[in-house]
């Protein structure tokens, strides 16, 4: 069974999808498997991080802007690509090292993960629209 989610996004961000993927598994009616989730958009990833403390995706995208900064930052003079816009080229890059797809297990119609753990959506671009 295959089925598209759209997340809106309004640039970069961690954006949590967890309510919309534990609605579709309750639908859906699966007892026992492997949810596998996939970003079809090229500078989007897909992360399981912890959501008891907003400071991880703080540091997180920190983190990612420190290894690829805006285009127009003075360290990133050797980007061509910068057709739309200095946030797309650091987007596809970090997008390259981070996760497009997931894979759950799922038990007694639940995701397997832990107690802090939710499902995020990483929009590195402000071009990603879901």
């Amino acid at each position: 069974m295959i089925t598209e989610f759209t997340i809106d996004t309004q640039g970069p961000a961690c954006h949590e999808f967890t309510r919309e993927a534990t609605n579709w598994l309750r639908n859906a009616d699966v007892s026992d498997g492997l949810l596998t989730l996939m970003v079809r958009h090229t500078s989007c990833s897909l992360l399981i991080q912890e959501n008891a403390d907003p400071d991880v995706q703080v540091n997180l995208l920190g983190w990612l802007d420190r290894i690829a900064p805006p285009a127009d930052h003075p360290s990133m003079g050797w980007i061509t690509h910068r057709y739309e816009g200095p946030d797309d080229m650091p987007a596809h890059l970090k997008a390259s090292v981070l996760p497009v797809s997931l894979q759950v297990p799922v038990s007694q119609g639940r995701m397997m993960l832990g107690r802090c753990s939710s499902r995020f959506s990483s929009a590195a671009s402000s071009m990603f629209r879901g």
